[in-house]
């Protein structure tokens, strides 16, 4: 019977997902509303935003959404997350290669809106262009990053991207975080300056006290995935920092568990602690993805604990509900 109303409700919620939300009608009206029919992108964002609140939020798998980075921007969230692949060197923005299209580009979505620096228009033959079908010049993070790293130009050239300049961090209004296969040895390759940070791996960040010298080392997991590609071969206290990371993240799912029956074991919050304190020692700000989504009241429970606790950027996929706040628990909430 639970996996019926499961069902229902998973339906229900795709069904919605169709429809366009208050955030998506306004970001529509802020992103074409321009006196200059060609340059409809960011010149006007500045009066748009100006009554706009920040929201730590995470616009998970923000491409898939009606209108990608201004629906974000308009429920006021501060981070967006943007997959990236590398075919026949043009940097695609989606879920599966399967999902990806001429018309989703990382440049066309994410760096000329900020840059105003818009595209010429496809001709049709190229939006039927279906990368896809191509043979990929790149799959891992090693060959895909100088591919970002150069598309970010336009941003870089504006000063618009938080740097490391050798000694201390500049802040930018736009900060780069490279996660998933990102290489970590990329990251920090150059020691005077940086304009891309990583995701470190949170559940394997090492505190001080651990040892007298701060030197307690453990092996490193190297492989693929978020916080594994181009590890060193031991982790230290200080590997992880403010000069080469921004977030540490991990999956919920794995690092805490699933809170059973619908609330927190004490041993689930002594986790959550803990990796918030080690995290904010080093000046990182921590991020859970795959969290639980239904029902909604457990997801509006989980969130309301990670941020009582601490956890600076909640990962989420319903923007109204999750910048709004109100985070009550329906009664019938297998139905929302």
């Amino acid at each position: 019977m639970l996996g019926v109303i499961q069902f229902i409700s998973l339906s229900f919620g795709i069904a919605l997902s169709f429809f366009p939300d208050e955030y998506d009608r306004a970001a529509s009206a802020w992103k074409h509303d321009s006196a200059d029919p060609i340059d409809n992108n960011a010149s006007h964002w500045p009066a748009a935003s100006r009554d706009i609140i920040a929201v730590n939020c995470h616009s998970h798998n923000d491409y898939w959404r009606k209108i990608p980075l201004f629906s974000a921007l308009q429920a006021g969230c501060v981070s967006v997350e943007a997959d990236v692949w590398l075919f026949d060197e043009e940097l695609y923005v989606g879920h599966t290669t399967s999902s990806l299209s001429s018309r989703r580009t990382l440049r066309s979505l994410y760096i000329d809106p900020p840059s105003r620096d818009p595209q010429p228009a496809e001709s049709e033959s190229e939006s039927d262009h279906d990368p896809a079908a191509s043979r990929p010049s790149a799959r891992h993070g090693a060959t895909t990053w100088p591919a970002v790293a150069e598309e970010l130009a336009p941003l870089r050239d504006r000063g618009y991207l938080t740097y490391f300049n050798g000694d201390s961090i500049v802040p930018g209004p736009v900060t780069v975080v490279g996660t998933g296969n990102a290489p970590f040895n990329l990251v920090t390759a150059n020691s005077t300056y940086r304009d891309i940070f990583f995701d470190a791996p949170l559940e394997k960040l090492l505190d001080e006290d651990e040892d007298e010298d701060g030197n307690d080392t453990r092996p490193s997991e190297t492989g693929s995935g978020q916080g594994h590609t181009g590890m060193p071969d031991t982790l230290r206290a200080n590997t992880f920092n403010v000069t080469n990371s921004y977030y540490a993240s991990v999956s919920f799912k794995k690092a805490v568990g699933f809170p059973w029956p619908f609330h927190f074991t004490q041993r689930q919050v002594r986790v959550i602690r803990e990796q918030v304190r080690v995290a904010h020692r080093l000046g990182l700000k921590v991020r859970y993805w795959s969290i639980p989504g239904w029902p909604v009241s457990l997801r509006n429970h989980v969130w309301r604990i990670l941020v009582q606790e601490g956890v600076d950027m909640l990962n989420v996929d319903d923007l109204v509900t999750a910048t709004k706040g109100d985070w009550k628990i329906p009664v019938f909430d297998w139905w929302v």
